[in-house]
């Protein structure tokens, strides 16, 4: 399947989201990921973003300092001749946005805290109201 050269590459954008999520998931900036890998800030933004292309070994040093094993990159993603469209449904999708947020990472990390099941579906309710889901 050919991609626009002009729009970012689905793989690279997906790749860039997933090391975004991780890194606020550590509590790392962007320029302290950029300190540990030698590069500029500005080019953690751009992989992050899509925009730019990682080479395979800036790759392997951003797994190891986000702790995680390459291939962890691509978890989510579907091949392009699969017909999909790099994830199973839009949900996945509007939930990867989600957690890419510092308010999604803060409640990704508090509500499995909520012991009480009773609780968790309150908040599931607040939270679907306060977006105006029935």
């Amino acid at each position: 399947m050919a991609f626009d050269d002009k729009q970012p590459n689905p793989v690279d954008v997906h790749v860039g989201a997933y090391i975004r999520i991780r890194r606020k998931f550590l509590g790392m900036s962007q320029g302290d990921l950029a300190r540990q890998i030698n590069l500029t800030f500005q080019q953690v933004q751009k992989y992050e973003r899509g925009a730019n292309r990682i080479s395979a070994s800036k790759l392997y040093q951003i797994a190891r300092v986000l702790h995680v094993p390459i291939i962890s990159f691509f978890d989510g993603y579907a091949d392009a001749n699969s017909g999909l469209s790099g994830y199973d449904s839009p949900s996945e999708h509007a939930a990867q946005g989600f957690l890419a947020t510092e308010e999604g990472i803060e409640l990704a990390e508090a509500f499995p805290r909520i012991r009480s099941p009773r609780h968790r579906r309150k908040v599931v309710e607040l939270i679907k109201s306060l977006a105006g889901e029935e």
